[in-house]
């Protein structure tokens, strides 16, 4: 590699830590509100035997499959293990239900199966406008269970379809990406804090 090549890598990695320490920065106020207010809703669906539904697309469906390990396994302390469950992990279930139905159906049809009224379900997109994820949260809120949307973007329909809506408001994909990841991490550390 030569001298030039360094510089304008090093620039590039420059540049994406400075707009995700940015965006972390302007995001942390902006959604410090719905953060708590979402782990509050899923403390009380714990506290009253129900669990926690998560899901998402590609990078979205990890931060989910994320999300179910800190509270199924452990997040920063010792503690007994919190019934969570990615809809995105089953693979069978998963392509089964998009061969039988379509893609869309794929989170709905696993809501409709094993979510129950003290439930949460917390569905994950950057766009905002995954339909999967949209179909998921409305058949969660036919249920009368707590809906809770994770996006970035302006939100789009999924933000409108939850109760609780927490959006972070860019158009990188990978920046929203690193701003949900921290506030998974500010979810686990407020619901293991009440345990």
């Amino acid at each position: 590699m030569d001298a030039r090549t360094a510089v304008g890598d090093a620039a590039v990695v420059q540049a994406v830590f400075d707009d995700t320490i940015a965006l972390h920065q302007r995001m942390r106020e902006v959604v410090q509100d719905s953060v708590i207010e979402a782990a509050s809703a899923i403390r009380a669906s714990l506290d009253a035997g129900g669990k926690l539904l998560v899901f998402g697309n590609g990078g979205s469906a990890a931060d989910a499959q994320h999300l179910a390990a800190e509270m199924v396994g452990r997040f920063e302390r010792e503690r007994e293990g919190l019934p969570a469950i990615a809809l995105t992990a089953d693979a069978s279930i998963v392509t089964s239900v998009a061969n039988d139905f379509t893609f869309d159906w794929v989170f709905a049809r696993q809501v409709e199966a094993l979510g129950k009224r003290e439930d949460v379900a917390l569905g994950i997109s950057t766009s905002g406008r995954s339909p999967n994820v949209l179909m998921a949260l409305e058949a969660a809120n036919a249920k009368g269970m707590k809906t809770i949307a994770l996006t970035g973007r302006d939100g789009g329909v999924i933000g409108k379809a939850a109760g609780i809506h927490i959006n972070v408001s860019h158009p990188s994909t990978a920046r929203v990406q690193e701003v949900h990841r921290t506030v998974i991490h500010a979810i686990c550390a407020l619901v293991e804090r009440a345990r």
